[in-house]
């Protein structure tokens, strides 16, 4: 793993120094674009001025947003296993018929 280095993002115009190594670096880069975009998203909708309010309502978008995924992936892995089960159960009647 490289040496962490300073890496500029620009997040609603400001800019901001963050260490990460060069591994660190896209996803780092993909973060703060998604987070000035959701930064922007807040404040054109709801006029807010407040760097800091700003921050906070997107924070809580994107919270929102990662708590559905999970749940969602959740109840997808839960549908998954129910298939398998079924899956299973059926083979085994199908291999314990042809065994007889």
């Amino acid at each position: 793993m490289s040496t962490p280095a300073p890496v500029s993002v620009s997040i609603l115009d400001r800019e901001f120094l963050v260490a990460c190594t060069d591994e660190e670096r896209p996803g780092l880069i993909a973060a703060a674009a998604y987070l000035d975009g959701k930064m922007r998203e807040v404040k054109a909708a709801a006029k807010v001025a407040g760097l800091d309010r700003v921050a906070v309502l997107a924070a809580l978008n994107i919270t929102h947003e990662l708590i559905a995924a999970r749940q969602q992936g959740s109840s997808q892995a839960d549908s998954v296993a129910q298939h398998v089960q079924a899956l299973k159960h059926k083979l085994e009647g199908v291999l314990s018929a042809s065994v007889k």
